[in-house]
């Protein structure tokens, strides 16, 4: 048992990797291309590959501010969208695949080139220690080290394998009870959704903020002040919105309750999780809580403008374009213009997934090659294309049950059968197994549904 709870807690520590977050962000943005849009963009490395070294070189080359940098990355990855959508937004399905994978392609190969090793590092690449240093100097947490949750299992003084077990079970349990919260208010609000929808985003945010303050508040340091007071503006804030946006619309409370049951569930689920695998890092170094703060409050801004672009009347133009092309035409829009805006935001989303994948790695083109982008669309899928919280749901599942399968087959697949290195290979292995799966047997996702996934080929 000690032996699953450890493979368990390397997942875990997987799912809130830096690299997980960036990577989301990134699915966040291939959602609006494919999900949406429909359009069948292999090419998304690309543009977190474009991000991640604007980023990076322009504060390692030219020591530009950050600020700066960031815009610059924006800068590469807009530039990208209009050269890549210019000539291949007319094209479909599968023709518009194989040249984003090849534009992809290019982009990596050119950051290799031995010419550019001044800029670029080659094929070797820049190490996160040349660029990573404005960004951490902006960290306002005291040096120290904080473990979420500092109140654990290892607080009770039991058995701490009976503990373990037991929390995990009562955790498996919240997790059934909110998916079937979840899909009873899917279904009560019906294919037009409701005010419940975008409430479900702040309350979300909310009971994050509470459970954030909850931590600090129980860690030892002094230091928390400022970020307790600014959480619990934030958490009040987030509440009166959601209430405003509840009270409106007069949402039904069949839609209401079920939403605000499934968020209680998950942020007790939260709690047990991190009860059971508590997480302990530095706050300031290159892998500490400053990066995770970062990037996964990134993750929760980036759905947020997702859930709000979507339910605009812009957002009811790309599902009519993914629909059918020809009647949103007949309509008098100008379709090629509502794809390349499609392209240029979700590309933008690409570009700062990059930026927080390589601040805790070196940016080098073959770590954002076009497995990145197959990973993204295997997790999108697993978590529901055009969904909202398909891709943060599905990213986090998908990087944990990789490290699962890997530790697994460590752990219990003996040496003389599979290496470490085989391990690794086993797991792509597996992971293309449960893609072809999710193709024939669930292509809508976990929490997706199959009338969203009509592609215009």
């Amino acid at each position: 048992m000690d032996t699953i709870l450890s493979i368990l807690n390397q997942s875990i520590r997987e799912a809130a990797n830096p690299g997980t977050a960036g990577v989301i962000i990134a699915m966040i943005g291939l959602n609006i291309h494919f999900g949406f849009t429909g359009l069948l963009n292999f090419g998304q490395a690309g543009f977190m590959l474009l991000g991640a070294y604007g980023f990076a070189v322009s504060i390692f080359r030219f020591d530009l501010p950050l600020v700066v940098a960031v815009l610059v990355a924006l800068g590469c990855a807009l530039i990208f969208a209009l050269v890549l959508g210019a000539p291949t937004l007319k094209l479909r399905g599968d023709y518009l695949a194989i040249v984003t994978i090849s534009a992809a392609e290019i982009i990596r190969f050119t950051g290799r080139l031995s010419n550019l090793k001044e800029y670029t590092g080659g094929a070797l690449g820049l190490r996160v220690n040349q660029f990573n240093s404005p960004f951490q100097d902006l960290s306002f947490l005291p040096t120290t080290r904080f473990t979420l949750m500092p109140y654990n299992y290892t607080n009770l003084g039991a058995d701490p394998t009976v503990v373990r077990s037991v929390g995990l079970l009562v955790f498996v349990v919240l997790v059934i009870a909110v998916i079937k919260l979840a899909r009873i208010s899917a279904r009560a609000a019906g294919p037009a959704g409701s005010a419940a929808e975008v409430a479900l985003l702040p309350v979300a945010a909310l009971f994050a903020v509470l459970l954030t303050v909850l931590a600090l508040a129980a860690s030892e340091s002094g230091s928390w002040t400022i970020v307790l007071l600014l959480s619990a503006a934030v958490a009040i804030v987030t509440f009166v919105f959601a209430l405003r946006r509840v009270l409106a619309e007069k949402t039904p409370r069949s839609i209401v309750m079920p939403v605000l049951g499934a968020m209680v569930l998950s942020a007790l689920a939260f709690c047990v999780l991190f009860f059971v695998f508590p997480l302990g890092y530095s706050t300031n170094n290159a892998n500490g809580w400053w990066l995770r703060l970062v990037a996964w409050s990134l993750v929760l801004i980036s759905t947020i403008i997702v859930a709000l672009l979507v339910r605009s009347p812009w957002g009811r133009l790309l599902r009519g374009v993914r629909e059918d092309e020809d009647a949103i035409r007949s309509l008098g829009k100008n379709v090629f213009a509502i794809k390349m805006q499609s392209l240029i935001i979700g590309g933008l989303f690409g570009a700062v997934g990059g930026i927080i994948f390589v601040l805790q790695n070196s940016v080098q083109a073959d770590g954002l090659g076009r497995q990145i982008t197959f990973f993204a669309y295997t997790a999108l899928l697993l978590g529901g294309a055009a969904t909202i919280f398909g891709p943060v749901l599905g990213g986090i599942i998908f990087f944990a049950s990789r490290v699962l399968i890997k530790e697994i087959a460590d752990a219990y697949v003996p040496a003389s059968l599979m290496s470490s290195t085989d391990a690794v290979r086993f797991s792509f292995v597996v992971v293309g197994v449960i893609l072809m799966m999710l193709i024939i047997f669930r292509p809508q996702g976990i929490m997706g549904d199959k009338r969203e996934l009509r592609i215009n080929v």
